[in-house]
């Protein structure tokens, strides 16, 4: 294989690698696209619920990748007592129901339309790095090794980037940051397909069970538990089951599809740029931290890092200096949120069932303009004060 070059890098061809690579093309970047996989988008890693309304912001059309547009969402206690939420305040995983895998291929469609080049089954195996600053990366195809420089590189590779770590910044995670999921795809269930719902308390430590319908007696439902909760990665799958044994609707199903994984339920990376290079997406722990959902903040991130990505190429001048104009970017518009919803699921994961069972309760009887921790937890204080001392920082 001959060794390559380009203007941007862009490793990982998931919803952030995608979308940087297509706006940095959009702006007279060459643009080159690495996937290890040889199929975009597969396996699927996603309980493919998403939100709707940043879509047209970062230039995706809804087409065939969604299964459903569902009105809300059901929030359900230990004792299951449930809260409804409109999709509008319901958060970033409610609003379309997709199929995952059909979403990112057609990014990809769109990178390429825009004039990207794509690799398939091609692994970066190391970056290549010239007086300190990331000047590309060695990667592996089809068993051949060789080299492709670029000015600027967009680690896109997930969570605990190992594009990130290998370029200085530091990616590692702690085991309370994380969760281990585990979902099923089932049939013959009784879902409502009005509706994606959420099951909180000792069901799932530290997470949620969720029913996401893909249509009429098929949905989605999985688990994420927090690691440090359980005492191994596969007890998800017996809380679970465990789940499934205790709801009749569901104990009944049958489960046609199983996947699992990894997610981060972390505070943002501090630093997501260096000389050369850029971190976007999972890779950036852009992350929900309360949902665990990150398609809609990697979409959001991806079109100012390509867009910075081609501006630094143009200007020749690769610099972190440079570069933080993406990351002044991306955290003004993602940051604030990440963070305060990292701060409450740090005091979530340490609730009772009893106190979940009050806060659901409050939230069923009131109607809150807009959703967010604040304001649930002035509601919640008006009732049951006791329960919001340790969240006086939120208010």
């Amino acid at each position: 294989m001959p060794d390559l070059k380009t203007d941007v890098l862009v490793i990982g061809a998931g919803p952030a690698g995608s979308m940087s690579a297509k706006w940095a093309a959009k702006h007279g970047a060459r643009v080159l696209m690495l996937e290890k996989r040889q199929e975009i988008g597969s396996p699927v890693r996603c309980g493919e619920g998403m939100s709707k309304d940043w879509l047209k912001d970062v230039g995706i059309t809804p087409g065939r990748w969604i299964n459903l547009e569902v009105e809300g969402a059901r929030i359900y206690s230990p004792s299951e007592k449930v809260f409804e939420i409109n999709e509008k305040h319901a958060g970033n995983e409610v609003g379309y129901v997709v199929e995952r895998d059909e979403f990112d291929k057609q990014l990809a469609i769109d990178a390429a339309n825009a004039g990207v080049e794509v690799k398939l089954k091609t692994a970066a195996v190391g970056i290549l790095k010239e007086n300190g600053r990331v000047v590309g990366a060695k990667v592996k195809e089809f068993g051949q090794t060789y080299e492709i420089r670029a000015p600027i590189t967009i680690g896109a590779d997930g969570f605990e980037s190992q594009v990130g770590r290998w370029a200085g910044i530091p990616t590692n995670i702690a085991m309370r940051d994380m969760d281990t999921c585990l979902q099923y795809r089932m049939t013959n269930v009784d879902s409502d397909v009005r509706y994606c719902d959420f099951y909180l308390g000792k069901v799932a430590p530290g997470g949620y069970v969720w029913v996401f319908p893909k249509g009429d007696g098929l949905a989605n439902v999985g688990i994420g538990v927090q690691v440090s909760q359980v005492k191994s990665p596969a007890d998800a799958r017996t809380y679970l089951d465990r789940w499934i044994d205790h709801h009749p609707g569901y104990a009944k199903g049958k489960k046609i599809d199983m996947v699992g994984g990894g997610v981060s339920i972390s505070a943002p990376l501090k630093q997501t740029v260096a000389d050369g290079i850029l971190l976007v997406g999972d890779a950036a722990r852009m992350i929900d931290p309360l949902t665990g959902g990150g398609i809609a903040n990697g979409c959001i991130a991806g079109k100012i890092a390509g867009t910075v990505a081609a501006e630094a190429a143009h200007a020749g001048d690769p610099s972190s200096a440079f570069l933080q104009k993406y990351e002044k970017g991306w955290r003004a518009r993602l940051e604030e949120k990440l963070y305060r919803n990292w701060l409450a699921k740090e005091k979530l994961v340490t609730l009772s069932d009893e106190t979940f069972d009050k806060v659901v309760d409050v939230l069923s009887g009131v109607t809150l303009e807009k959703l967010s921790v604040h304001n649930i937890l002035k509601a919640v204080r008006d009732k049951y004060p006791e329960v919001t001392k340790e969240f006086e920082a939120f208010l």
